[in-house]
């Protein structure tokens, strides 16, 4: 087998970023909470792009309805941690890698040594972690660390940045101390204001927010780590326009479309307070 030389890995990168901003990325640590949808595909992408160090945090392992969509997931995986299984694949990348995984998942006791000198965070946890999501986005405020959510929703990706300084992810959402079926809804009209998504919806009866449930593709997640891994270059090596909340992006694959909303006040916002309000008359809340 080929000895591992980082120079040459990455060599392909060269161009799109220069020799020394190869080597400030190496250098970044970014912290990953949730290894399954589109966390695994963030640290794949994420490593390939040459970033070397890195915490990893998932209590799950890898079930059979993984395999449409996550990294991961394989027959050989299954019922593996899944922390595990993408630190193995991600070193299979970079053996150099310097990966800690968190086989708990994040949770207050944790945060701390979760963010240890983390330049960065990029939100991977499951639509319905609003617990474990609250709190790590207030760790990421308090802390003054970039986080990035791109979020996948049907054949696009919503891309959200909360900025050191600028506007919090609670301040956005405006989740706390609401019912968990209205915090669902809360957090899936911020994601995507523009709701490209809605139009090609097969079969309705698949969303059940009530019963946690909802169809996901491969294609979102695949279109997420390429977004989110956009804007981490763009932070960590301070170059390029970086929109941060209440601004949102979201890309369409399956039409063809770009939305770019602002909406200050995010929540607060009247016509997300609007669409807010539709949604829970739909479901009865």
């Amino acid at each position: 087998m080929l000895p591992f030389d980082y120079a040459t890995a990455f060599s392909r990168n060269i161009g799109w970023v220069t020799e020394p901003e190869q080597q400030t990325l190496r250098t970044k640590r970014i912290a990953i909470a949730g290894m399954g949808g589109v966390g695994g595909f963030h640290l794949l992408t994420l490593a390939r792009l040459g970033v070397e160090k890195f915490y990893i945090a998932d209590l799950d392992s890898f079930e059979l309805a993984n395999l449409n969509r996550q990294a991961g997931a394989a027959m050989s995986s299954l019922g593996l941690p899944k922390v595990d299984v993408l630190a193995g694949m991600a070193r299979d990348i970079n053996p150099d890698a310097d990966i800690r995984v968190f086989p708990a998942g994040v949770s207050e006791q944790n945060l701390a040594e979760f963010f240890r000198d983390v330049d960065l965070y990029v939100d991977g946890l499951d639509f319905f972690a609003f617990g474990a999501r609250e709190q790590v986005f207030r760790y990421c405020a308090e802390h003054r660390i970039p986080a990035v959510t791109v979020a996948p929703l049907g054949m696009s990706a919503a891309l959200l940045n909360f900025l050191p300084g600028g506007m919090s992810f609670e301040d956005y959402f405006q989740l706390a101390g609401k019912p968990e079926l209205e915090k669902a809804v809360r957090f899936l009209v911020g994601l995507a204001p523009a709701l490209l998504h809605r139009h090609y919806l097969a079969d309705k009866s698949r969303v059940d927010l009530k019963a946690r449930k909802g169809p996901s593709t491969t294609i979102a997640c695949q279109l997420c780590a390429g977004v989110a891994a956009s804007e981490v270059l763009k932070i960590l090596l301070g170059r390029g326009k970086v929109w941060a909340a209440p601004h949102g992006i979201q890309f369409d694959g399956y039409r063809n479309k770009l939305a770019h909303t602002w909406r200050p006040g995010g929540n607060r916002n009247p016509i997300n307070r609007l669409a807010i309000a539709i949604a829970k008359k739909t479901l009865g809340l």
